[in-house]
């Protein structure tokens, strides 16, 4: 093969390369969403992803029209359109003039004194451009050797004055774009020289393909992840392809020389090219996987995913809300797809803004939560084992949270039946305390003994209704449940032993509908409200008062319920003793706490109290169905929690 050929080879090859590297920018450019400008009086300022989207067709639509200038005549095809070579070297030209207006927007340093390089650029490739056109008129040879010149010389002028306006950037990212421009200025010098002089191949590659490294170094600083996976990785799995059959090739090929078969097919030269082609086939797998690897790990510094899992895995079993475990995963997700942010919501309404992903998490019960996936660095976009990696983090958070909560309603419920189980102990010791306290004893005693010597029959009736009421406390401890009509006989012994000691000074009234005495409520409620009523409201009062007992059916939300309404005409307290007896006091805030657990909020103790007129206790139960036992109760409360 000549070094024309060679040359003619490079050429067509780096053009392709380039025209492909320059549409994939374009490709990226459209896809990301457009950025709003700069204020500014200039005209000059434009967004970046304009710039760039300029920048990708000027490359763009130089490499096509080169394969016509360069590519076609060394194929034997004659070019016959002067104008279509003018406008490639005329795109040519303006595309450095882009790369200053890029340089100059990186970090919004177009000042006034900055305009000028700025428009001194664009008017070096203006006036490269009609000298281009002129010379195709004219019918001069293209390109202009002028042009190219003035464009030379000019853009090397401009590469010192950008070194002074840009150093406040980054060093590394400076240099990027100053090598471009310089690397642009070589090939404008040897694009000059455009006589039938042919050179080796490797100057032709500098010269005609120049606008390769800045397409690569921009692909890279902007689109990293893209370039990676889009072309890097094809690219290099390629050249690698090719180096080894030409090496497996150029070992075999001296072999095969030494015998001579008279210019027929050689069976062993046959066979040993048929398996080096299939072990090329075979190992061209472990070859992809290997560039994959080098890609991946030591450009892109991708994370492993597998330890990702595991990690993540690890770090989620140490949280116990659903909360904390979600935050914890946005955290670690975030760095791993090089996103902006990984964010989580309880609702999808709640959703909100730009996202490349948003997954739901799977959980068996409400509410749900769902995972978004802000916009990727670099370009990246989401791949098949981005997206697998993310529905298997997913599911575990999601399995992961079902067994949070799972566990913590096991806990509430065993908590809350523990709860009720001390609370009905304590109502029942409550209420043998009270009723064995040795002051009610010894007045209990001391009327005994003046019935004894006043009226024995009496003296013997009130000793057995004291061993009713006695007995009925202590049966009540079977059970937590008891029937109304089961309550109203024990509040009646109990209001019988008050009326010995109180004679004339306690009048009880008791209003219970025989249809509602079946109906089954916490046992020992009523008795504890009597007795209240008769210690706080009757006994202060000289003149004693009256009790009022009342079991009702009310509707209440169209739901049924059974009212019990404990009222006295005694002293009465205000709003401020009130609220203080109810903060101290024991039996009040046993009841009310018995029927939290029993019935969670859907009952409501309301006590009334006016001094000197006496204090009403109104207790609202659910009726009928909504009456449970404690254990299902339990569990419905812990579903709430």
């Amino acid at each position: 093969m000549t070094a024309k050929s060679i040359a003619t080879l490079v050429n067509l090859l780096g053009f392709v390369t380039g025209a492909a590297l320059y549409a994939m920018l374009l490709a990226m450019v459209l896809r990301q969403p457009e950025q709003k400008g700069v204020k500014n009086k200039t005209l000059l300022v434009l967004p970046n992803n304009k710039l760039l989207l300029l920048t990708a067709l000027l490359g763009f639509f130089w490499n096509i029209g080169a394969v016509t200038i360069y590519g076609i005549p060394d194929l034997g095809v004659e070019n016959t359109f002067p104008s279509l070579v003018a406008a490639s070297f005329t795109t040519l030209g303006f595309l450095p003039s882009v790369v200053v207006h890029l340089i100059l927007r990186s970090e919004q340093i177009l000042k006034k004194q900055n305009f000028w390089i700025a428009i001194i650029a664009y008017l070096l490739s203006g006036v490269a451009g009609l000298l281009h056109f002129y010379v195709a008129v004219i019918g001069d040879p293209l390109p202009s050797h002028i042009a190219l010149h003035l464009l030379t010389i000019g853009f090397a002028l401009l590469t010192v004055a950008l070194l002074f306006s840009t150093r406040g950037q980054l060093g590394w990212q400076r240099a990027f774009w100053v090598v471009g421009l310089a690397v642009f200025a070589v090939s404008a010098l040897h694009l000059s020289h455009h006589d039938a002089e042919s050179y080796p191949w490797w100057i032709e590659m500098s010269g005609h393909h120049a606008s390769l490294p800045l397409v690569v170094a921009i692909l890279y600083q902007d689109y990293r992840f893209a370039f990676a996976d889009i072309f890097l990785k094809r690219t290099i799995s390629l050249v690698l392809l090719v180096i080894t059959v030409f090496g497996a090739y150029i070992s075999v090929a001296p072999l095969l020389a030494i015998r001579d078969v008279n210019n027929e097919a050689d069976p062993l030269a046959v066979g040993l090219l048929l398996g080096l082609w299939v072990t090329t086939t075979l190992f061209y797998p472990k070859l992809r996987q290997l560039v994959v690897w080098f890609v991946d790990t030591i450009i892109l510094k991708r994370v492993d995913y597998d330890n990702l899992r595991t990690e993540i895995a690890r770090k989620i079993a140490q949280f116990e809300t659903p909360e904390e475990i979600l935050s914890e995963v946005c955290k670690m997700l975030t760095p791993a797809l090089t996103a902006k942010q990984v964010n989580w919501f309880m609702e999808e309404n709640s959703l909100s803004g730009h996202h490349t992903l948003t997954m739901l998490f799977p959980t068996t019960e409400m509410p749900n939560y769902y995972l978004t996936v802000g916009e990727l660095k670099a370009g990246r976009r989401l791949l098949s084992d981005d997206l697998e990696m993310l529905e298997a983090v997913v599911l575990m958070v999601a399995r992961r949270i079902d067994v949070v909560r799972v566990t913590h309603d096991r806990c509430k419920i065993s908590l809350r039946e523990q709860e009720i189980s001390k609370l009905v102990t304590e109502a029942e010791l409550t209420a043998l305390r009270a009723q064995l306290n040795p002051h009610f004893l010894f007045n209990a005693l001391t009327t005994l003994g003046y019935l004894i010597q006043t009226a024995p029959d009496k003296a013997f009736e009130t000793l057995m209704r004291l061993t009713g009421l006695l007995r009925g406390v202590l049966r009540r401890s079977a059970g937590e449940f008891a029937s109304i009509g089961e309550e109203i006989e024990l509040v009646k012994a109990y209001l019988d032993i008050e009326k010995t000691r109180f004679e004339e000074r306690l009048q009880v009234k008791i209003i219970s509908p025989k249809e509602l005495e079946n109906i089954r409520i916490p046992s020992l409620l009523i008795q504890p409200l009597v007795e209240n009523a008769i210690k706080h409201g009757i006994t202060p009062a000289k003149t004693g008062g009256e009790v009022f007992i009342k079991v009702e059916k009310s509707i209440f939300n169209n739901l049924e319920q059974v009212k019990i309404t404990v009222q006295d005409t005694g002293m009465g307290v205000s709003e401020f003793d009130l609220a203080r007896g109810r903060k101290k006091g024991v039996g009040l805030a046993n009841i009310e706490r018995r029927l939290k657990c029993h019935y969670s909020d859907e009952v409501v103790m309301k006590i009334k109290s006016e001094v000197g007129l006496g204090t009403s206790i109104e207790v609202a139960l659910p009726f009928g169905a909504n009456v449970l036992t404690p254990e299902l109760k339990a569990s419905r409360g812990s579903s709430r929690g």
